[in-house]
């Protein structure tokens, strides 16, 4: 207990530095405007700001774009209950109770439990961050190459099962993204791999532009197509601060939301974003009268914005404890960590102390953050949401080509970016996932790696895998979860609580 006391000690007093607190109260203003802009999502200003986190020092860039992370939850909120629009997937949920109570003239109060709950879980989550990850951290020391392979596949695997759409269809797209990583020079013999003989490709596809393209350039390209229809509500926001009733009403739903957020969060592929969706299904089965939710209800905002926030913060656990990102915001974080020179994993925590419980310690200041400035900017937020997205768009391209070129200075960066875009275009009308390419790019070299190690390590003999216990569970949790989503009633149960 002194030991992570002390430990969070230091984090805030890196946190606190003049530098590092105005980092994060921009990322948290511009995570909130992203979220409430319908179509403008943390993945794709992420990935526009990676070039721009290249003259910040380590720490700062990652509390930044972190703040970005969990302020578009907040934001998300916001135009979910407006607008009737999620700004963000998770915040699909917050529009089945939020707008109505929008409608009734209650927004006000539907914002500020959203706010209260977020604030709540993300205090929660925080602590769940910083106690498990230094215990975490201490067991992935233990592992050796074999055990990391596995892990990995492991996490594929469960990215495979909880991503959107059908089983085969992930698969595709994860073992797209491990083709693509193995793109450029072999760095044992030297051989160049499926560059086609074009010198740009010699050093590989870089991090930010494979995101930058399937992600940015893809999603204006998609919304493009979507004809705006932005129902703002008429009706006075009303008191921001809710009644005692609402309090009462949302007290269990913030805690139960919290905890179950916190653990779905951790969850490889797209826990963070389950838990909403899981918070609202429990509320309802403990209602004592369902029928309000739908209509009304303030836990039907109360919980899944709570499970929202706490999910954000503990997909980091993963992350800054075993260098595994758990879903596709958290493979940018990985690609901004390796751009600075910090290899994400259990010797960040040894390393580099002062980034590991820096970051952790500005989730908290940022959540406080953005409790402060959310609710009194609401009015803002809502001139904001009359924006139109054809004033939007062209700003986006040219501020993200400008980025990319940035990078090397090389115009081949960019026409690589324009074409990945059109490919992640493709990727949208053929109803195919993008986040699991991502991932399967950033664990596929890693991957690739520590195969390799083993290998060497074992003479060449594949039964080292199995032979070591944790590597072998890993790999027997694989099948398992992989067996599991092609029988028929899984398969079934599956697809119907992604249409849900």
């Amino acid at each position: 207990m002194s030991d992570l006391l002390s430990h969070l000690a230091l984090g805030f007093s890196v946190a606190f530095t003049v530098q590092n607190l105005g980092l994060a109260l921009v990322g948290c203003l511009i995570g909130t405007l992203v979220g409430v802009l319908p179509g403008v999502g943390p993945i794709a200003t992420i990935t526009m700001l990676l070039p721009i986190t290249y003259g910040v020092e380590p720490t700062g860039a990652i509390i930044l774009l972190a703040g970005i992370y969990y302020g578009a939850q907040y934001g998300g909120s916001t135009t979910a209950i407006l607008v009737n629009i999620p700004g963000e997937v998770t915040a699909v949920v917050t529009t089945l109770d939020g707008h109505e109570m929008a409608k009734q003239g209650r927004a006000g109060a539907a914002l500020g439990i959203a706010a209260i709950g977020s604030f709540f879980a993300g205090c929660v989550a925080t602590l769940v961050v910083a106690a498990l990850a230094a215990p975490l951290t201490r067991v992935a020391l233990l592992f050796g190459p074999a055990e990391y392979f596995s892990l990995m596949l492991a996490g594929l695997a469960f990215a495979v099962v909880l991503a959107r759409g059908s089983v085969p269809r992930a698969l595709v797209m994860i073992l797209l993204g491990l083709l693509l990583s193995t793109v450029g020079t072999d760095l044992e013999t030297g051989a160049e791999r499926m560059t086609f003989g074009w010198a740009p490709l010699a050093d590989g596809i870089d991090f930010a532009v494979l995101a930058m393209g399937v992600f940015g350039f893809a999603e204006v390209l998609r919304n493009l197509d979507l004809t705006e229809q932005r129902d703002v509500v008429r009706r006075p926001i009303g008191r921001l601060l809710p009644t005692g009733e609402d309090l009462r009403r949302s007290a269990l739903p913030i805690v139960r939301g919290s905890l179950l957020g916190a653990i779905l969060g951790i969850l490889p592929g797209n826990g963070a974003v389950l838990g909403p969706f899981a918070s609202y299904t429990v509320e309802k089965r403990l209602a004592r009268d369902p029928r309000r939710f739908g209509r009304g209800a303030i836990e039907g905002v109360a919980g899944p914005e709570s499970a929202n926030n706490a999910g954000a913060q503990t997909s980091f656990i993963p992350l800054l404890s075993l260098g595994i990102p758990p879903n596709a915001v958290m493979a940018l974080m990985v690609g901004a960590m390796t751009i600075h020179g910090i290899v994400p994993g259990p010797l960040v925590m040894t390393r580099s102390p002062q980034l590991f419980w820096g970051v952790i310690a500005s989730m908290w200041i940022g959540n406080l953050m953005l409790l402060v400035i959310n609710l009194p900017l609401v009015g803002v937020w809502v001139r904001f949401l009359k924006v139109p997205y054809r004033l939007m768009f062209p700003a986006i391209l040219v501020f993200s080509c400008i980025g990319i070129y940035s990078v090397n200075n090389s115009a081949a960066d960019v026409l690589l970016t324009a074409g990945f875009a059109l490919a992640g275009y493709a990727f949208v009308r053929l109803d195919l996932e993008t986040a699991p390419l991502l991932l399967g790019f950033v664990l596929g070299r890693l991957m690739e790696e520590n195969l390799r190690r083993a290998l060497a390590i074992s003479r060449g003999s594949a039964a080292s895998f199995v032979q070591r216990p944790i590597s072998a569970a890993f790999l027997a949790l694989a099948v398992v979860v992989l067996v599991l989503a092609v029988l028929p009633a899984v398969r079934t149960r599956r697809k119907e609580v992604f249409v849900e």
